[in-house]
């Protein structure tokens, strides 16, 4: 069953990579600018940060396992379309469905992993299998990218998806979650889906327009959520868990940003092929296969906060030698022992402090926020100028930031 939901976890996440390698191919085949190369891959991530407070809400509601099990179904048949889509905003309107769906397997995933494994420790621990799981993702998304748009062209990415969603759906089929009692509010939802797209339009288009709408979008969601009798986020969640979410945003935004601006570097400065980018980044994407093993430990022992500070750390160190050096590799390995510290140990503190039958919304919470930081990173660093530095002192401020915020309450020993 571990392996069933860490499986479609592993197709969410990839696709948030997959994609980026094949952009030189995507713009050769199908045309468009860098804005809609961006929206190529923003249209994923917009659906899924906007989707997953109500993947998680849904899948309390309705129940994690049935949740889940529509999800990973919906996946791979939208796959199948993506990979037949006859120009770029057929692909831009399914990779947006792709991230509903995505959110739905998310919500899912995070509800059975607190049914699955009740107590805290062993949670933590298998918290880091899971995320090593799905890290794998991240390492296999360049190379299998690369590789088959080698081979194949960038239709093939999305081909990756049916057969793995088939095999965790015939995993899980026997697995079932009961009803709960939260009620949706799906205006506020409607309202948090527009706010994000029109964020994203703004900076990827650097629209004075679409920002005024974001800010009145924005207006009338807070508005909306004070005056709900079933708000999206619970009393007092974001005041409680701001150092968390910060992390979460700042070092998604630092991580989807770099993926973006390092792979035009590498194909169109320095003229790799696809293959040979994805393989440049193993460095950075093979430490997530394996160290949120320890990562899960370490939370299981002392508690989330020591990781999450030395993964920070570590983050801010390897981007700002990934900025100064034409030699990658070593930063890049720091920058991927940052991650693989700091977001299995995020997802396992907000997972063991969410109340009961509330796991798939503080789970879903925390995604959103780190979605919509890889959301700006890659708008954000992709029309900046020397975008890595920024993104190091951004990260660096933030380990700041969270070691003042979560001093607050030192974090319970999970044994």
């Amino acid at each position: 069953m571990m392996f069933g939901f860490s499986l479609a976890y592993f197709l969410v996440i990839l696709d948030t990579t997959v994609l980026t390698i094949a952009l030189p191919d995507l713009r050769a085949s199908l045309g468009g600018s860098l804005a809609g190369q961006q929206w190529a891959v923003n249209a994923y991530t917009v659906a899924f940060a906007a989707s997953l407070l109500t993947g998680g809400a849904v899948a309390d509601r309705y129940g994690a396992a049935r949740i889940f099990k529509a999800g990973v179904a919906a996946f791979g048949v939208i796959s199948l379309l993506s990979a037949a889509a006859p120009h770029l905003g057929v692909l831009i309107g399914l990779r947006a469905l792709l991230g509903v769906a995505g959110a739905l397997c998310t919500g899912g995933s995070l509800g059975l992993l607190a049914q699955l494994f009740p107590d805290p420790a062993a949670r933590a621990r298998a918290t880091g299998l899971w995320a090593a799981i799905t890290g794998s993702a991240l390492a296999a998304g360049p190379l299998l990218g690369g590789l088959l748009v080698d081979l194949y062209g960038w239709h093939a990415v999305f081909l990756l998806n049916p057969p793995i969603a088939l095999i965790s759906l015939l995993s899980m089929r026997r697995v079932r979650s009961p009803r709960g009692h939260r009620l949706i509010d799906w205006q506020v939802q409607a309202l948090a889906c527009v706010f994000l797209g029109l964020v994203a339009a703004a900076l990827i288009d650097a629209s004075l327009v679409a920002g005024a709408l974001a800010l009145a979008a924005l207006a009338a969601l807070v508005l909306a959520e004070r005056r709900s009798h079933a708000p999206a986020l619970p009393g007092g969640l974001l005041a409680a868990t701001w150092p968390e979410l910060l992390a979460g945003t700042v070092a998604n935004f630092a991580f989807a940003g770099a993926l973006f601006v390092l792979t035009l570097l590498l194909q169109d400065t320095r003229h790799l092929t696809p293959l040979a980018a994805g393989l440049a980044f193993l460095p950075l994407t093979l430490p997530m296969t394996v160290n949120p093993l320890l990562t899960g430990r370490l939370v299981a022992r002392f508690g989330p906060r020591p990781p999450i500070l030395a993964g920070l750390a570590l983050l801010a160190t390897g981007l700002t030698g990934v900025a100064c050096t034409d030699a990658l590799a070593p930063w890049l390995v720091v920058t991927g022992f940052g991650l693989s510290f700091v977001l299995p140990a995020l997802m396992a503190g907000m997972v063991n402090s969410a109340p009961a039958g509330t796991a798939g919304t503080a789970g879903g919470v925390l995604n959103a926020f780190r979605q919509v930081g890889a959301t700006l990173g890659v708008a954000v660093m992709g029309v900046i100028g020397h975008p890595l530095p920024a993104a190091a002192v951004l990260t660096a401020l933030t380990c700041a930031c969270y070691a003042v915020g979560a001093r607050r309450a030192r974090p319970a020993v999970l044994t």
